[in-house]
């Protein structure tokens, strides 16, 4: 459990407040991001379907009474592949709820080289669904392909747009329009998934209620910029709204200017 109670930070985009101390590995053009051997497509559903489901369920709902409100939206993408925008707030809860407000689709989570660099489940999270951000060009284009592969294959990808994680936080905080190239250029619907924390006497963590929206479509008449800006704004917007409902304030964060 996260025992700090106030935070300071400067900078709202690029302040990390983790406390995983992980050195990631580097992402380059050797790395592999969709294997083909049945092996691997075994060791993916053991590890993804057997293993961490039961462990991920049990683990949300012991700690945080984990709950999901209008996952039903999600039907509205039909049976092609969309794309989920998240608050970033937990170190291992942000792993899991996706694949649980998306169930029983298969997600995958554009994580940073850190979720593959751990010394044991570093092995096991590419399993899980993890697809770490490149390090270089070429690398660039086996991601993208991943991606668009995932995408053509029916699979939710899940992005956290603010990138750094700042536990228990309940506002939303400003974030490029970068990441939403993804469905902007396939045409692909995107979703909102926002958690908020919500009081509860006797506990020592709150609930976290996930609370979904969308879809939101790409305007392909557009260009692809102004398609992308479009999307970021209604997933912005969307999640902002979704954060009011938050009651509970677990850690306090306060603004501080940055030393010249």
């Amino acid at each position: 459990m996260d025992k700090r109670r106030v935070i300071y930070y400067s900078d709202e985009q690029n302040d990390e407040f983790s406390v995983a101390e992980i050195e990631p590995r580097r992402i380059g053009k050797d790395y592999v991001y969709i294997h083909d051997s049945r092996f691997k497509r075994f060791t993916h559903f053991f590890w993804y379907r057997i293993v961490a489901l039961p462990i991920a369920y049990i683990y949300l709902k012991g700690v945080f009474g984990h709950r999901i409100v209008g996952a039903k939206k999600l039907v509205k993408a039909g049976g092609r592949g969309f794309f989920m925008y998240g608050n970033h707030t937990q170190d291992i809860a942000d792993a899991l709820i996706p694949t649980f407000t998306a169930f029983p689709k298969t997600v995958y989570v554009i994580v940073h080289p850190n979720n593959v660099s751990m010394p044991v489940l570093g092995r096991i999270t590419p399993s899980l669904g993890a697809l770490p951000l490149p390090d270089d060009l070429a690398a660039y284009k086996n991601f993208k392909q991943a991606v668009n592969t995932r995408c053509e294959q029916g699979c939710c990808i899940t992005v956290y747009p603010e990138a750094h994680i700042w536990p228990y936080y309940t506002k939303i905080r400003p974030f490029p329009d970068t990441s939403f190239d993804y469905p902007a250029k396939l045409g692909a619907p995107v979703f909102t998934f926002t958690n908020t924390y919500r009081r509860r006497r006797f506990f020592r963590h709150p609930r976290i209620v996930t609370c979904v929206d969308g879809p939101f479509w790409p305007d392909m008449e557009k260009p692809v910029k102004k398609r992308r800006a479009e999307l970021r704004e209604k997933a912005y917007r969307a999640m902002t709204k979704r954060s009011e409902l938050s009651d509970h304030v677990q850690i306090k964060y306060i603004k501080q200017e940055k030393k010249q």
